[in-house]
Order: C-alpha cells, then sequence, then structure tokens
C-alpha cells in the first residue's frame, strides 16, 4: 500500500519533541517504604522518543522543554547530551528553596505478584510553566524539521501546556512536518488537573491537529471519550477491540491517517506477553506475538513508539514498521532505566523472528 503520510525527505533535524523533562528514581525491586538507595533515571515519554532514536536509530533529535539551573538541572542536561539530543531550553532560574523544580517520579519495580508503584513529585515544576510565545518555532521549524511528536502527559501539566503543544503543532504543519501524539492517560495526573472531563476536552482539541496518534483502548476511552469496544477480545493480545474502535476514531478525527499501539498481557511483573498492532491508512497490521521475562517495564511503550517512528521515517513498509517498533519496545523492557540501550542490529534481528542465542 501507499503510505497516508507525506514525511520530508530531509531536514536539519528528523525528530523534534516537545515535553518534560523528568528524573525518576529507582529503588528497583525494594519498595519505597523500605529502600536505602536508589538509581536516578532521566526520563520524560517525549524525550525518550527522541533519545531513543538518536541513539540506537541513528536519527537526528531534538526536545523543546523546560530547564532549571541548579544540580538536578544539571544531571538532566548532562543525559540529553550523552543520548545525543540536542535540546531547545527555556531556562528558569531556581529560588534555592521552592523552586521551580524539574520533576521527580518515584517508581519500583515490583516483582512476580507485586506490580510496581508510581508516584509523583511535580509541584512548581518548571514545564508546567510553559507557555505559548516560549519557543522561536518559526526559526525551529524553518531550519527544516521532518516529524513533530508531543504527549499527553506534558498536556495535562497546566492550562498553558496544552496550548502550546497546539502552537507548536500548527507551526510544524505549516512547516510541512508529520504531527504526531501519545495519548499516554495517566489517571493521577489528570485527576489532579480538573478530571475526566478536562482530559477529554484538552485531548480532543489536540488530536485534531495530529497525523499519527499512539494510544491504546483505555487512552482513547478515557482520553478521547470514544465509545469501546463492540467486540469483546478474547485475551490482552486479540487486536479485535482495538480495531473495532477505529472507524469511531477517524469518523471523529479524519486527521488522522495512523493509530498505533502495544498490546500486553500481565501474567506477572516479571512476565508479559507482549505485542503491537497499528491501523495505517484503513489496514490492520498485527506484529507476532512473545513472552517477555522483565526486566524494568517503564518505557516500554516509548520503546515501540520510537522504533516504529523509525520504520516510517526510514521508508520502511507498514509491517516491518509495526515490527520494528514491536521488537524495540520489547528489548527496553531488559534494560534498566526509561531510555534505550539497544543496538539497530539486535532490533532488527529481533523483529525479523531472533532469538536470545548468544551472539558469537
Amino acid at each position: 500500500m501507499n503510505m497516508p503520510l507525506k514525511i520530508p525527505p530531509a531536514g536539519a533535524v528528523d525528530f523534534l519533541a516537545l515535553g518534560a523533562l523528568i528524573h525518576r528514581l529507582d529503588p528497583g525491586i525494594i519498595p519505597f517504604r523500605k529502600a536505602s538507595s536508589c538509581s536516578v533515571h532521566v526520563s520524560g515519554g517525549e524525550f525518550n522518543c527522541t533519545a531513543n532514536l538518536a541513539d540506537c536509530f541513528g536519527l537526528r533529535t531534538a526536545i523543546a522543554t523546560a530547564m532549571v539551573e541548579y544540580p538536578i538541572g544539571e544531571l538532566i542536561a548532562g543525559q540529553v547530551r550523552a543520548m545525543g539530543v540536542a535540546p531547545f531550553y527555556k531556562m528558569f532560574a531556581h529560588d534555592g528553596v521552592r523552586g521551580p523544580n524539574m520533576a521527580a517520579v518515584y517508581s519500583d519495580r515490583g516483582f512476580g505478584v507485586r506490580g510496581p508503584v508510581v508516584f509523583y513529585n511535580r509541584a512548581n515544576e518548571a514545564a508546567a510553566q510553559l507557555k505559548p510565545g516560549d519557543f522561536d518555532w518559526k526559526a525551529i521549524f524553518g531550519a527544516g524539521v521532518r516529524w513533530f511528536h508531543s504527549g499527553g502527559i506534558f498536556a495535562s501539566l497546566s492550562e498553558t501546556t496544552a496550548d502550546l503543544i497546539i502552537e507548536a503543532m500548527q507551526a510544524a504543519k505549516a512547516h510541512g512536518a508529520v504531527v504526531s501524539f501519545d495519548l499516554n492517560y495517566r489517571e493521577k495526573l489528570w485527576s489532579a488537573a480538573g478530571g475526566a472531563d478536562r482530559a477529554v476536552s484538552v485531548l480532543g482539541r489536540i488530536v485534531e491537529h495530529v497525523d499519527v496518534l499512539v494510544g491504546n483502548e483505555e487512552d482513547l476511552q478515557k482520553g478521547l471519550g470514544i465509545a469501546g469496544p463492540q467486540v469483546a477480545a478474547k485475551s490482552k493480545l486479540d487486536p479485535s477491540a482495538f480495531v473495532d474502535m477505529m472507524g469511531r476514531v477517524v469518523s471523529r478525527f479524519p486527521n488522522m491517517k495512523i493509530v498505533a499501539t502495544t498490546l500486553r498481557e500481565v501474567h506477572s511483573t516479571s512476565r508479559h506477553g507482549w505485542a503491537a498492532v497499528a491501523w495505517i491508512g484503513g489496514q490492520t497490521y498485527v506484529s507476532p506475538t512473545c513472552e517477555l521475562d522483565v526486566f524494568d517495564r517503564v518505557g516500554g511503550g516509548d520503546g515501540f513508539a520510537s522504533g516504529f517512528f523509525y520504520g516510517l521515517l526510514s521508508g520502511a513498509s507498514p509491517d516491518e514498521a509495526v515490527r520494528l517498533g514491536w521488537a524495540h519496545g520489547a528489548l527496553l523492557t531488559t534494560f534498566p532505566g526509561d531510555t534505550t540501550m539497544a543496538s539497530l542490529e539486535q532490533v532488527r534481528a529481533f523483529a525479523k523472528g531472533g532469538s536470545a542465542r548468544i551472539a558469537r
């Protein structure tokens, strides 16, 4: 089939994202109430995609975001550089006491029958203060950007962040870039930001500008108010319920060209069934399924999205793009942290049906 996207063939930046940078504190399998030490992972749904696409897939990527001048900001900025991502920062000065701050996310890994526990400290977050006019989109997009991306977590942070996303999307469209959005619906964040009705209103306004949407059944129902599937899924890995909703999605958002998501069946915290599905220009493409031994599940969805985007940006067939996303997301769950440690060779091998046999 002909790909429904018109992706610019070249640009100074292959992939630009707008979102919040955070640091995630990870005590491993120890619950926080008993933890005595933590690893620190630099993260953020939008940043994770830029980092993955630069580090594993070799694309030129950039992030537009807030940065605070204090030690935590320096830690985060160092990891942005290390992953090969070019920053467009709106700088904030820290007052030494109250902020503004780079948000902290607390997330243990759980184990076996005990699921991970996630909670946040996003008080006085610098990224929540971002607003329209903070970035010179004309100059950024004028240099050539092939693809623009943002997500629902950033949209939930304040009244102004959603408006900033729309401003950036309109600029992206004006300069010919593809626009994608990951719904990433988070109940805790939207509950603190006006509730479910506001989520549907805000995300609906944003998605009107989107070409490529990433979101599962729950995201579509809770984030966009799309009626649930009329077809009962046989399992969490059955794509029929997701496919059943596509007609209602494109009826409400006729601009939509692609919708994609992962399918995950959680047997235990450490063992998941894994697959992916994409609706591309009216056709459905489904990955193989596999069983994952999960080391750290955080970032797996972003791993899928970045691999899928790479496939589309590199001219892969729709089926191959889905497989690349599925393979990269699977591999990402085998590493600590939220961003990739995989090589492109490993991703391509797994996408073709590779195994865990030792590579000699």
